[in-house]
């Protein structure tokens, strides 16, 4: 569906280079790191790996370029995306959980292995397919959260990321199983702060990692709604509409804030581009976050970093109306299960306001999930592509935690 594949001849050397330090992946079987593997973290792109923009393709064809009217719009094609769990299933989901809590493993060891199903599992392996080759996004409805409680909860939901892949770090802090909650953190620091943390809306974006898993524990008073789009859909229009937009996005001129979140020897930024051509295969890779590029004045104001051009602002703007143009809107309700891809899916949240003290306010527990190359994962742009935790966040070697308080 892409060109045929050339090396770029186009010529980036004029850039300001991005030094980066290698996270090395293994590490000694430890207390801190159990299964001798951690999170490689963010990292710049391969330089040579970008193609040029006439590289691309004029228009995405096949599943993976889907259009909101094939999913909404009637009870019958939301089930082609939503299910509810059969009992079966949970009573497969419950044992596994209990059987883990009852080893004594941590849950930083979470993986396929330590956590078997033997039916549920053959249902995962197709719907990881469908993640990571298809159309991208699932939800599962009737988790029993009230009737197991966090820590079951989280176990159960840990083991089923655990048959999409390897989970990794979600912060400098080690958390592989996030909590989006509001900690009144003002989201106007954005520099600093990172939004699911606050009740603002998240503006379009892909995490760095190949899946994202939400599981609902407590829903907001108001708003809070789940926006999906296809990043390839986005393509095709940006393409037919706007193509020096499309062309803007394909080149490494953008600088991504790690926010602070910065092993030793690492700059706090990150210069890449937001659309790529995969290795070998020719699919269109995207990752964006609006939010981690306008934050960054504190280095551009000084001369440090370019700052945003006029025709960048206008690109972010224009990104994020046409996903919201082309997106699915969904409510997450209690015990509802949804996993995404972050490589060819865009996903982002309203504004919410919760409910007043004391009641329980929205509540939500995450997932990152890598998935390499050598398990059929994308063969991205990145020197850590064949990692097993490639991508997420990792500061230094902090190992990994699990926590079931928000923090």
């Amino acid at each position: 569906m892409g060109s045929t594949l050339v090396q770029s001849s186009t010529d980036y050397s004029h850039l300001p280079k991005t030094e980066f330090r290698t996270n090395l992946e293994t590490k000694p079987k430890s207390k801190d790191f159990p299964d001798g593997i951690k999170t490689t973290g963010q990292q710049p792109p391969l330089y040579e790996e970008i193609r040029p923009y006439a590289d691309f393709p004029k228009a995405i064809t096949g599943p993976t370029a889907w259009t909101k009217d094939q999913f909404s719009g009637s009870p019958e094609k939301e089930t082609l995306w939503k299910r509810p769990f059969t009992e079966q299933e949970l009573e497969e989901l419950s044992i596994a959980a209990d059987l883990y809590l009852a080893s004594g493993r941590s849950l930083t060891e979470m993986s396929k292995e330590h956590f078997p199903l033997p039916k549920l599992g053959t249902h995962l392996e197709e719907v990881r397919d469908d993640l990571i080759n298809a159309r991208g996004f699932t939800l599962f409805k009737g988790f029993p959260v009230r009737t197991w409680g966090l820590q079951k909860s989280a176990t159960a939901y840990m083991g089923m990321g655990a048959h999409f892949g390897h989970v990794t770090s979600q912060n400098g802090r080690g958390h592989i199983l996030g909590h989006v909650k509001d900690l009144g953190e003002n989201p106007a620091d954005f520099h600093k702060v990172r939004l699911y943390r606050t009740t603002a809306r998240q503006t379009f974006h892909a995490d760095p990692a190949d899946i994202v898993g939400l599981l609902c524990l407590n829903t907001a008073l108001e708003g809070g709604e789940n926006d999906v789009v296809s990043g390839h859909r986005v393509w095709n229009i940006m393409q037919a509409e706007r193509p020096d937009i499309a062309e803007l996005l394909t080149r490494p001129i953008w600088y991504f804030d790690r926010k602070g979140e910065v092993s030793i020897g690492q700059e706090e930024y990150i210069r890449c581009a937001i659309y790529y051509i995969e290795r070998d295969n020719g699919r269109v890779y995207s990752k964006f976050d609006p939010n981690y590029v306008r934050s960054l004045s504190r280095f551009s104001d000084k001369g440090i970093i370019p700052p945003l051009s006029p025709e960048q602002k206008e690109a972010i703007e224009y990104f994020d109306q046409l996903c919201l143009q082309e997106s699915i809107r969904n409510v997450l309700e209690v015990g509802d299960v949804h996993f995404m891809t972050n490589n060819h899916l865009f996903h982002s949240r309203t504004s919410y306001k919760d409910h007043p003290s004391p009641a329980p306010r929205r509540h939500l527990l995450r997932l990152w999930v890598s998935t390499p190359e050598s398990e059929g994962g994308w063969k991205l742009p990145y020197h850590d592509s064949n990692w097993n935790k490639r991508g997420g966040i990792q500061v230094d070697d902090r190992p990994a935690k699990v926590l079931f308080h928000a923090d």
